[in-house]
């Protein structure tokens, strides 16, 4: 493995003992770089391989959609580790204190963890660290090249993140070697109990989960075969209409780690796709979305109007007191009762699928702020409904999408007009030019 996936977040002190890989963020046993990092450093101190995953009780606004799709990827983790001769143990509770107490329990000589941007992600590793006087890495099994790698700033925008990705993409963007059955037995297999673990979570129930997609790696893989046989080479043209089923699906899958973006990449190349259709999807599947991990890695308030660029929140404030011609509650955002048919048939669709045709999220969110006060409301109701809706809710990707939408995040000054100031605009007749807009309403449209 590129040691460059790798760094230290605290030197700690070493001991004997077998090496720990706090799984989070890349919930797969396949093609998962921290999994084989972990490995290779338990099989070169001789010592047994432990899997941990700690469930925290409250996750932001996760409710049993997301934690029931995720539970279920789960335990397909559990049956793919216990094949390799790994355990895999679920804790539940705070990981500062859960993760700590299973480290002296256990007599962990290394801890290992996934890279993840978000805030609360950063501080759960931190106060792990402080609890432990272990060696503790992070791994970056999530982004193709190393965000630390990629940039070690803020990017400005698209263009200024593609020629540093684009250069280090031959560097990183490599085969994964075979994860190998772990030959140093632990003395005891987990009896993970996944009914108690989740009675034990008191979850949300009032967002039922999904059934037009299913959870775990073996899905997700599926999933790719099928997009890269039936709707890459036409991926330029479609994707940007709703009414067509032409993307790929792929981002709740991303969102819970049951698939690698650097093996979407490498299957994408080996196509037989158009390079046109090739370059279209791997722009966002690389470009954008480590650019959202950036974003999110490196500006703290990446989820609030401080996080705006100087120039986007200067012209907000200018149009702070313009007259707003309708303004809603959360409420009625949540429920769809909007005047705009199309706004409601998108929040709709999420309401209903847990996933938002990507072009309609744009729209969505570009609407919220000319209906909310101010643009701190307009950031905090798109992000709850995101993140209570959204199979991909809590995610780099969500936090700056809502950011581009209200508070010009990667984008540039655009024509001046009340409300949104300088911030891109989009509108309804904008829509009708694009797609069959009746139609969409017609089909996402309160039952």
């Amino acid at each position: 493995m590129n040691d460059s996936r790798s760094r230290i977040l605290r030197k700690g002190r070493d001991r004997k003992g077998p090496v720990v890989y706090w799984m989070s963020r890349d919930q797969r046993v396949r093609d998962n770089w921290a999994l084989i990092f972990a490995q290779e450093m338990a099989l070169e101190r001789k010592y047994p391989l432990i899997v941990i995953f700690c469930l925290v009780p409250e996750f932001l606004e996760a409710t049993i959609r997301q934690y029931g799709f995720m539970l279920k990827g789960l335990q397909e983790v559990e049956a793919r580790l216990g094949d390799e001769n790994i355990p895999f143990y679920i804790l539940t509770g705070q990981p500062e204190r859960e993760i700590a107490a299973f480290i002296e329990k256990y007599g962990a000589g290394i801890l290992v963890t996934d890279f993840d941007p978000l805030r609360i992600k950063t501080k759960w590793k931190e106060n792990v660290a402080q609890r432990t006087d272990i060696p503790t890495y992070e791994v970056d099994a999530h982004n193709i090249v190393p965000c630390w790698v990629a940039s070690p700033k803020q990017e400005y925008a698209a263009y200024t993140i593609r020629p540093k990705i684009n250069r280090l993409l031959p560097e990183f963007l490599e085969d994964f070697p075979e994860l190998r059955q772990q030959r140093i037995n632990w003395n005891e297999m987990p009896d993970n109990n996944w009914d108690e673990i989740t009675t034990s979570l008191n979850l949300d129930t009032s967002v039922p989960e999904v059934e037009w997609i299913i959870p775990g790696e073996e899905a997700a893989n599926n999933s790719l075969e099928s997009f890269l046989a039936e709707k890459l080479d036409d991926y330029p043209e479609v994707r940007n209409d709703p009414n067509k089923d032409g993307q790929s699906a792929l981002s709740p899958y991303l969102h819970f780690g049951d698939i690698s973006s650097q093996r979407i990449a490498l299957e994408v190349n080996k196509s037989d796709a158009s390079q046109e259709s090739k370059a279209a999807f791997l722009e966002e599947l690389i470009v954008r979305k480590e650019l959202a991990d950036n974003f999110c890695f490196y500006n703290t308030n990446c989820d609030s109007f401080d996080g705006f660029p100087d120039w986007a929140k200067k012209t907000l404030d200018d149009h702070r007191e313009d007259r707003r011609e309708h303004i809603y509650s959360l409420k009625q955002f949540e429920f769809s009762e909007t005047h705009d048919d199309l706004w409601n048939a998108a929040q709709n669709q999420m309401v209903r699928n847990g996933k938002m045709h990507g072009y309609m999220r744009m729209y969505w969110a570009k609407k919220i702020p000319e209906w909310t006060e101010s643009p701190e409301e307009a950031m905090k109701t798109a992000i709850y409904l995101n993140d209570r809706y959204e199979l991909d809710g809590r995610d780099p990707n969500g936090y700056t999408g809502v950011a581009w939408s209200i508070g010009g995040v990667h984008d540039r000054a655009w024509k001046e007009r009340p409300v949104f100031g300088k911030i891109r605009y989009m509108s309804y007749n904008g829509c009708k030019s694009k797609f069959d807009v009746e139609s969409y309403i017609s089909k996402w449209k309160r039952d």
